[in-house]
């Protein structure tokens, strides 16, 4: 079934085990800030975490309470959880009589009104990130946007580029060889992401106030929780962000040149329905302009091939000129029950994951496959656990997903080895979910809710409380307390620094920045 993948190990494997140590990998992790209480906080963020404008691993997503905490890339995922780890220490002692949500669905919410966008200081750098977070919530609403998740930021070391040009018949693992197999493996990971969804996905279960005290569908639990009984992934969803539902914009995976024009044809192409909203009210700026997508961000995908921008580069400029440096997924729930969101076996099963979908091969994308990727990913968020669920395979025929599961998980047995043992544990590992649907993430936590007589509020937020707890109660190292101390304070130094020396109108900061290339 999966073509040249032993090919590819072999020619992997002959290279030497040390083959893989150059890999980076990193993450960033959403959390609202709640109070006491459990519902969303109205207060600004914190001035002890320093600038979200500026600060390298503290800042905040779309609204003022939802921080995002950013990891640098490791060698070795087992320091980036630390990292993770130390952040939510460092935090957790500097909320005042607040804590960090232990879900992805969000808190308590008291209507759009009670959700504040995110503030980023005077400068225009500052007030686009503002205009662009008014331009999502005018476009998609508010309470889509506080939905929290994590993304793994992946890249592989020179020396597989090497091996796999050399098994190809490759000149060279230049630049354009590597942006293709960083494409080759998105459409992978989009082809069997599905997989992700089931055995990590965390948000079976809702509270009624994301939906305003409907239903929309789902099924209740009691009157302030609403879940699917099979469900995996609410965040991803029907839900969830979505760009479908307005502007009808699909990336081209198929190529970096088409990805690239794809992104940029729709930050350049007006909509309708965007126009009727209008770029300003008054002198407010209500988003960034009327186009399909204001900027590249918008476009909600489950993968997005990444390049480091420089200072106020676009991202399609950046692939455009340096190609792909590593590949973002995006589609990972927050776990609940681990103290920051995230436990090693999950990384590392992804990890493994990643691999197969670099080495196994992958066929450019028709519009036919497309909406099979799209059918199956809304099949596992809504029904994954479903005993007679079925999914359609890469010839269009319908198989039960315990049948698939387990096919993709022996193909990730085969390349998890080159990766290390804790690497094989952890896929190894995956194989009791698909024979017990119960040992899923999305299993647990309605086991847990069931035995505790508990809503989805009462039971994210006993783990809320707990980890909170946990974070005050276990030290950082003096180390890395000074590393993130300095980095607060220069993060406020930096900000001033920009906005001192801005000397534009935003009006044109904005103009220049739509019209770069």
């Amino acid at each position: 079934m999966f073509g040249r993948l032993n090919d590819s190990v072999a020619a992997l494997t002959a290279v030497g085990s040390e083959l893989l140590a150059g890999r980076l990998i990193g993450l960033e992790k959403e959390s609202l800030r709640v109070s006491i209480a459990g519902t969303l906080s109205q207060r600004d963020h914190p001035t002890a975490l320093g600038s979200a404008l500026t600060h390298p691993n503290i800042t905040t997503d779309f609204g003022e309470a939802m921080l995002e905490f950013v990891t640098p890339p490791f060698a070795d995922s087992r320091d980036t959880i630390s990292f993770l780890d130390d952040l939510h220490r460092f935090t957790a002692r500097r909320l005042d009589g607040e804590r960090l949500w232990a879900a992805s669905m969000p808190c308590v919410l008291d209507g759009e009104r009670s959700i504040r966008i995110g503030e980023y200081g005077s400068s225009n750098a500052g007030t686009m990130k503002h205009v662009y977070r008014k331009g999502l919530g005018l476009r998609y609403g508010k309470s889509m946007q506080v939905i929290s998740g994590i993304h793994v930021n992946l890249s592989w070391p020179e020396a597989v580029w090497s091996a796999l040009a050399g098994q190809e018949g490759a000149a060279t693992a230049d630049s354009q060889f590597v942006s293709e197999r960083y494409l080759h493996t998105l459409r992978n990971v989009q082809r069997y992401g599905w997989l992700l969804l089931y055995l990590f996905g965390a948000s079976p279960a809702l509270c009624t106030s994301f939906l305003n005290g409907q239903t929309n569908g789902l099924d209740r639990w009691d009157d302030n929780t609403v879940y699917r009984p099979f469900g995996t992934s609410l965040r991803m969803s029907d839900l969830g962000y979505r760009n479908s539902d307005k502007a009808p914009v699909r990336a081209d995976y198929n190529s970096l040149d088409g990805y690239v024009a794809s992104l940029r044809s729709a930050i350049q192409t007006s909509w309708p329905a965007y126009q009727q909203l209008g770029q300003q009210s008054g002198e407010q700026w209500t988003q960034l302009n009327t186009n399909m997508l204001q900027i590249e961000n918008e476009y909600y995908s489950g993968t997005r091939p990444k390049q480091i921008a420089d200072q106020l580069e676009k991202p399609s400029t950046a692939l455009a000129r340096r190609g792909v440096a590593y590949v973002e997924l995006r589609t990972l729930d927050v776990n609940p029950f681990a103290p920051s969101g995230v436990d090693i076996e999950t990384i590392q099963c992804i990890e493994a994951f990643a691999l197969f979908c670099l080495l196994h091969d992958s066929a450019p994308f028709d519009s036919q496959e497309r909406a099979r990727i799209d059918q199956n990913n809304d099949a596992v968020a809504n029904f994954g656990r479903d005993p007679s669920l079925q999914l359609a395979d890469a010839h269009g025929l319908t198989r039960p997903l315990p049948d698939m599961a387990n096919e993709l998980l022996t193909a990730m047995a085969t390349v998890a080895p080159l990766l290390g043992e804790a690497h094989t544990l952890a896929v190894d590992a995956q194989l009791d979910k698909v024979r017990d649907p119960s040992l899923t993430l999305s299993g647990r936590i309605l086991s847990a809710m069931e035995a505790g007589k508990s809503g989805f509020y009462d039971f994210a937020m006993a783990l809320s409380e707990q980890h909170d707890l946990q974070h005050r109660q276990q030290a950082v190292s003096d180390e890395r307390e000074a590393q993130f101390q300095a980095a607060v304070e220069q993060s406020v130094v930096q900000q001033r620094e920009i906005e001192s020396g801005d000397n534009r109108s935003f009006e044109a900061f904005l103009a220049d920045y739509m019209a770069s290339e």
